[in-house]
């Protein structure tokens, strides 16, 4: 008993509960309805007299989508009662947001006076979009185009501004759309096909759709289709090596002497058989006839061969122990390493070429990987001069030299490493030590480098007496805001090949701040110290300069602009006084039909040179142009360089020219104006006619030829004879029998097509095609058949309440209020193949060229009223060959049967008076 009254009162305290809240606290439950969900509406209604009181209710709303499930009623309350009459709504799924009002009318029964009450409810926004594939292929012959169709469809109560992209196709529909509550639309993307594509492949298109007003909700939907190749590049049953051979003309205005010639190049690189393990690279130009120069090739023969973990070099290469003993040093030898699992050993034999004071050099070393990314290695270098008795200064090589040497790199964390060096060199008359330390830190905020070396006067590696730093340091304030610092000290007395001039001696330190005001804009400002020797004697330049710069880089349009400001004060060494430096630089580059643009200007006014406020003016341009995948044409002019560029070859006027006369021959023109290295004011001309042969050399035989054969059976169409079979680039015609035959294919994947031009406009094959065939064997065989296809029709009724077919659709949307249209999708599912159509109500639909099977037919709402149901939503039956399958969808509309008690419920409340 005690159990029964404790779960009565919990079943009637809410509703007691309820009884007891005030009007106002009732009204608040009206705010945020959502649309598609029945309510109830309260009323305080208030009986003041002392008689029984009867009242007649009807309710009516603001809008004919929210629809009062009661329209009419009677309520009944006893003398001084106050209580809550309820109104059940129903608000419909395509209500949109906004304020609507719910009006009570109220008949007294006892003196027929009315009156009436009036709720506002409020109805919530509802975002819902969905996008769904309605048709795309799954193949199509590369030259056409792929199309594939989307239903975007707002299931939301809310009017969207809806933006349509893809990223790698073309929206046939315009970017932006408008799509009220309830709203569908058909969209349409496409994609031209290569039609010199080399073989099958996937194409992968998509389409995103996202609203202006929430563009984080991203919807993207992918399709997938498989191009076929017409054209498919010839596979090979040989395994080729890559090589190229050229012949150039080369003629050479140098100083007034003029000399030409012609220069032979052959280079290979790649692997002798099909599993890429005999590695092979080789090259070989012959002399050069004009003089030395960065455009033109160098007279070079090597070759080297890797398999596995042996490598062996024979011939030129840049030579290399390490950092501090031999760094690179061009010369003509021998080379070999061996990788175990960790331990790596090697080493060469090399005879410079362009430095005269080493005669021979030797080395070997082993290496020990301790980690991933952790190695230490320890070598010996052995040096012999060219003379032994040479005084050579700066080099430290007056008989032969001895240099062990230890290096290695660590992984300290995740965010340092460390390496370093360590040599030492002992020769007849001295021994010297050299050292080398990096660390390198890269935090999300913080990164840097730091450098340190130092040679002893008499160390006989790469460096001699030498002591130089360097560093960078990078620190991320905000995502707009970056600190950075470099500082940069050149090494001196280093052993450079006699065949290159060196760069200035330069120390400098700047530091500053970025800021990034935009994504494509931002603000660099620098300050330091900058000094800069020259080399050479006579000296051009020696001086020492404090300045502050200012950059600015900027995206506007399809223009990328820079512009630099500097101002400094600068010590001029060579002429002993002081002066003020000032330089301004601007760059533009864009890109336009096919074409870069780059155009640059600067003007300087500097004390840094002979003469003192001197203006120096520079300006030139490049311009690429690709005219298309064969033709190419770049073109170049500077007017001057700065006098610290004095170690390098300088173009003064460029013009090259590229053209492919057919696959694997090429023909390259150029012609320019330079300053060569160390030379101020004389320009030498330059030109060369140059012929490229790309022949790949067949070097093992990978493959055999294949066949396929087949029939192809006549299931009830007129005759198998004549019908066009393609293979890729093969074709074969049935005979009487239905017989084919592809003779000599070569093996891999393949896709079979028939010709429909070929058969009858109605046959169908009995399976999918095209067919995908892999082609292994030496003999394949693949049979199918040709029947006729068959259809479905039908269409889609609207039924009444009572069953009748109401055959004039537009007579039950006459109201200006019903401009939707409903609709329903169809799908047909026949094995691996769905064809899905949108089929309006009242109107036929068909699906055509379908095989002969087991189908089944579905039928989905697509959003219909739900005051509409589909009588019968899936169909399964068999095809026969050319048969017409008719199908009736029948949409009944239903009616909404509330079924309610015989009195009205009554939640309320006695007012207690307080008795005096």
């Amino acid at each position: 008993m005690i159990k029964t009254w404790i779960l009565f009162i919990i079943i009637l305290f809410p509703l007691l509960a309820f009884s007891q809240q005030q009007p106002t606290q009732l009204v608040s439950k009206k705010d945020s309805l959502t649309p598609g969900m029945s309510t109830s509406i309260p009323f305080s209604l208030q009986n003041n007299s002392t008689e029984n009181m009867i009242y007649d209710i009807s309710v009516t709303t603001s809008s004919p989508l929210i629809t009062p499930i009661l329209e009419k009623g009677e309520f009944q309350l006893s003398p001084q009662e106050t209580s809550v009459y309820l109104v059940p709504l129903r608000i419909s799924a395509e209500t949109t947001q906004g304020d609507y009002t719910v009006t009570l009318h109220i008949l007294d029964r006892s003196n027929g006076l009315s009156s009436t009450k009036v709720s506002q409810i409020t109805v919530s926004a509802k975002r819902k979009l969905s996008l769904t594939t309605l048709d795309a292929p799954e193949f199509i012959r590369a030259g056409e185009t792929i199309r594939a169709t989307f239903l975007l469809k707002n299931n939301g109560n809310v009017t969207e501004n809806l933006m349509l992209e893809s990223k790698n196709a073309v929206v046939d529909n315009e970017s932006s759309i408008i799509l009220g509550p309830n709203e569908s639309k058909i969209i349409t993307i496409h994609k031209p096909t290569n039609k010199e594509l080399g073989q099958n492949e996937f194409q992968n298109l998509n389409l995103s759709v996202h609203s202006k007003d929430s563009p984080k909700e991203n919807q993207t939907v992918y399709i997938s289709t498989q191009v076929i190749s017409v054209q498919p590049s010839n596979k090979d049953i040989y395994h080729r090596f890559p090589l190229t051979a050229s012949l150039s003309f080369i003629g050479m205005k140098n100083m007034g002497i003029y000399n030409d010639g012609f220069q032979g190049e052959i280079y290979g690189k790649g692997a002798l058989d099909k599993d890429n393990k005999n590695q092979i690279e080789f090259h070989a130009a012959t002399h050069n006839p004009i003089e030395l120069n960065t455009f033109t090739q160098y007279e070079e023969y090597f070759i080297n061969y890797k398999r596995n973990k042996l490598l062996v070099h024979l011939g030129d290469k840049t030579y290399s122990s390490s950092y501090l003993t031999e760094f690179a040093r061009y010369g003509r030898g021998a080379e070999i390493r061996y990788h175990f699992n960790r331990l790596s050993v090697g080493g060469f034999y090399n005879r410079p070429r362009f430095f005269r004071d080493i005669k021979d050099e030797f080395n070997i070393y082993s290496a020990f990987k301790i980690r991933k990314e952790s190695e230490i290695s320890v070598g010996y270098l052995y040096k012999m001069p060219m003379k032994e008795k040479s005084n050579t200064r700066n080099t430290g090589i007056n008989s032969e030299a001895h240099l062990p040497y230890m290096k290695g790199q660590f992984k300290v964390s995740k965010h340092i490493n460390f390496s370093g060096e360590f040599a030492y060199s002992t020769t007849k008359r001295a021994e010297g030590t050299a050292y080398m330390a990096q660390a390198e830190v890269n935090f999300d905020k913080f990164n840097g480098n730091l450098n340190y070396m130092k040679a002893s006067p008499q160390f006989a590696g790469y460096f001699t007496n030498t002591n130089t730093f360097s560093g960078y340091l990078q620190y991320r304030l905000t995502k707009k805001i970056n600190i950075i610092g470099n500082y940069m000290q050149d090494a001196k007395n280093f052993q450079r090949d006699t065949l290159f001039l060196a760069a200035p001696y330069r120390k400098y330190l700047q530091y500053g701040i970025q800021y990034k005001y935009l994504s494509n804009g931002s603000i660099i400002i620098n300050h330091g110290f900058q000094k800069y020797q020259d080399r050479l004697e006579p000296k051009q330049f020696d001086y020492y300069e404090r300045f502050f710069r200012v950059s600015l880089d900027q995206r506007i349009g399809i223009f990328q602009v820079n512009i630099e400001g500097q101002f400094g004060n600068t010590d001029n060494y060579l002429t002993g006084f002081n002066g003020n430096s000032s330089l301004y630089a601007a760059n533009i580059s864009f890109e336009k039909f096919k074409t870069s643009f780059n155009l640059f200007g600067s003007y300087a006014i500097t004390s840094r040179y002979q003469l003192q406020n001197q203006k120096q003016l520079y300006y030139g341009a490049r311009i690429f142009s690709k005219f298309s995948d064969k033709t190419s044409l770049s073109l170049f002019y500077q007017n001057n360089y700065i006098p610290e560029e004095y170690f390098k070859d300088r173009n003064l006027f460029e013009l090259l020219f590229h053209q492919q006369l057919f696959p694997g021959n090429e023909l390259d023109l150029s012609g320019r104006y330079s300053l060569q290295r160390g030379q101020i004011g004389d320009k030498d001309f330059i030109f060369s006619m140059r012929y490229t042969w790309r022949p790949n050399i067949p070097v093992q035989r990978i493959a055999e030829y294949v066949s396929l054969s087949g029939n192809v059976s006549n299931l009830g169409i007129k005759k198998t004879e004549g019908i066009r079979l393609m293979l890729g680039s093969y074709l074969s015609i049935t005979d009487k029998e239905g017989n084919y035959t592809f003779k000599n294919v070569i093996p891999g994947n393949y896709f079979l097509e028939i010709d429909r031009s070929t058969t009858e406009i109605n046959d169908i094959p009995t399976i999918i095609f095209p067919a995908a065939l892999q082609l292994t064997n030496k003999e394949n065989v693949f049979n199918f058949g040709i029947t006729k296809a068959a259809n479905i029709q039908g269409q889609v009724q609207l039924l009444g309440t009572e069953n009748k077919s109401l055959t004039d659709i537009e007579a039950l949307q006459s109201k200006k209020e019903k401009k939707k249209r409903e609709s329903i999708i169809v799908e047909a599912v026949g094995g691996s193949q769905t064809y899905r159509k949108i089929c309006f109500v009242g109107e036929d639909f068909d699906f055509t060229y379908l095989k002969p099977g087991d189908w089944t037919v579905k039928i989905y709402r697509n959003g219909l009223d739900k005051r509409y149901k589909i009588s019968t939503d899936q169909f399964q039956f068999t095809l026969n060959p050319s048969e017409i399958k008719r199908l009736n969808i029948q949409i009944i509309k239903q009616q909404i049967e509330i079924k309610y008690q015989q009195e009205s419920l009554k939640v309320g409340y006695n007012e207690i008076k307080n008795k005096k």
